[in-house]
């Protein structure tokens, strides 16, 4: 009788488990435990991830003591290559950069080519669009000028009477 009061100064202690909590506590843990394919799945990651960390130091150190072996006959050489890879460097950029803009020339006459032709190529409204802003914007100038420029003109007669 003495057990099962606890005392004023006391805390008290739970329950012990039940075997009612445990059994409902065992399956939301298989719920939650993976499956075979996740974990082929994380066997497989574990497997790459280790060839690949494998494989990146031996490129290192290969990196590191091939650097370490041929720096002095990359320096002792270096006269013959410096100029040899800038010339190099030139041809090609000279080629990358004339087969570039003929892929974009022969581009941009294909384009007109259709658009000339009326087959109406990406981006012809927009041209159009322009075009009739441009005329309208004439028009308006024009009209402007016709407007003003008799009475500019006459400023002109009343500024020298004689012209």
């Amino acid at each position: 009788m003495a057990d099962s009061q606890a005392s004023p100064g006391q805390p008290q202690r739970p329950p012990p488990l039940s075997t009612t909590t445990t059994a409902a506590f065992l399956p939301k843990m298989h719920e939650h435990a993976p499956n075979s394919t996740q974990l082929a799945g994380l066997l497989t990651l574990v497997i790459s991830g280790g060839i690949l960390l494998l494989l990146t130091g031996i490129t290192l150190t290969a990196t590191v003591l091939g650097l370490i072996f041929f720096t002095p006959l990359i320096i002792i050489s270096s006269p013959i290559w410096v100029p040899a890879g800038s010339i190099l460097f030139v041809i090609i950029a000279g080629f990358l950069s004339f087969f570039g803009f003929a892929v974009a020339a022969a581009a941009a006459f294909s384009w007109l080519y259709r658009y000339f032709k009326g087959f109406h190529p990406p981006g012809s409204d927009r041209i159009d669009y322009a075009r009739s802003r441009i005329a309208d914007t004439a028009s308006h100038v024009k009209d402007y000028a016709r407007e003003y420029g008799g009475y500019l003109h006459s400023k002109v007669k009343d500024a020298a009477p004689g012209a």
